[in-house]
């Protein structure tokens, strides 16, 4: 996990991005839900609220659990040209190629999505409600990173690059600015025969994106200049160095709909995901699991909201997610 500061003055100017955003990262399990089968959807509906306000326990965790942060991201140019094409998709392969201490070391989120819809299909196998519940909101999490440019290279926040704080900028502040307006309809969730290997399709995707991502942003800085790239805006008690609307606006044309598609597929293949561990796990009446029970209370719900206020600004206290 790597934690940089930006301080100017006596002024703390705070960038924080976790992984496309809190906002990003509920929108996104939230609206997977609806794209589940009659069979499912009945289950994940009654517990939405949870499916919704659980997308970021990943990222809460980061700060407790040192080796969560590898879960979320793969530094695919340290492995070399082509490196999404040629690395081994199945974990025990990579492990014997690389060691795992490496792979630890550069990110494993495309073999952690895997492990996770092991988990999820043994929970739907055994039909425990609470680790349904918990690994799908997981589940939705990691997926959703693999669809994000940014986490498919160790220069994850522009940091070799001069655009520092690119990171938080491509993955929450443009969703917070401009989502209201997209179109999210994907369509049914399909089966997945191999899970392994489309999940290493979303970090191809992803990977083919990068090279946008930075150029665009370097091009509108050299056309409109630094003065008027950033705005400080007020934050509850914070003032915080943001990018400004106009030159997000500018960027957000610039990406042609990239955030849209990557939000699209994540929330698309988030369901493909649930939906093949159900399946999978031998399709279960999820109907008959809904009760009342071990539902989170409005206290729980309520500190997650707080924590989620506190803690998602768009961009600068930059940790590698």
């Amino acid at each position: 996990m790597k934690i940089k500061l930006i301080v100017l003055g006596l002024t703390l100017l705070s960038f924080s991005s976790a992984n496309w955003g809190f906002f990003a990262h509920q929108r996104i399990n939230r609206l997977a839900v609806f794209s589940l089968p009659p069979e499912m959807i009945g289950f994940y509906k009654h517990h939405i609220r949870y499916i919704t306000e659980k997308a970021i326990n990943p990222d809460q965790r980061r700060y407790v659990m040192p080796e969560e942060a590898p879960r979320h991201y793969i530094d695919l140019d340290v492995y070399g040209d082509s490196a999404a094409y040629k690395l081994p998709r199945y974990w025990f392969d990579a492990v014997e190629e690389y060691s795992e201490d490496t792979l630890q070391a550069y990110g494993i989120v495309p073999w952690h999505v895997n492990h996770v819809k092991g988990w999820l299909t043994n929970a739907f196998k055994r039909q425990d409600k609470d680790q349904i519940l918990g690994l799908s909101a997981d589940l939705g999490h990691y997926i959703a990173d693999a669809n994000v440019p940014l986490h498919t290279t160790e220069n994850y926040n522009g940091q070799f690059t001069d655009q520092y704080g690119i990171h938080g900028f491509w993955e929450s502040r443009l969703p917070e600015l401009f989502a209201e307006d997209y179109q999210f309809f994907v369509g049914k969730a399909e089966y997945i025969p191999n899970t392994q290997l489309n999940i290493w399709d979303a970090v191809i995707h992803s990977n083919l994106a990068l090279d946008s991502v930075f150029r665009f942003e370097k091009e509108l800085t050299e056309e409109r200049g630094r003065s008027t790239k950033y705005v400080i805006e007020q934050r509850g008690n914070s003032n915080l160095r943001t990018y400004s609307q106009e030159f997000s606006k500018d960027y957000h044309d610039k990406l042609n709909g990239m955030v849209e598609r990557r939000m699209k597929a994540s929330i698309k293949m988030i369901a493909d995901f649930w939906y093949t561990c159900w399946v999978d796990g031998g399709q279960p009446d999820l109907d008959a699991l809904l009760d009342q029970k071990n539902e989170p209370s409005e206290e729980e719900l309520a500190n997650v909201k707080e924590d989620t206020q506190l803690r998602n600004h768009e961009s600068g206290e930059e940790i590698k997610n």
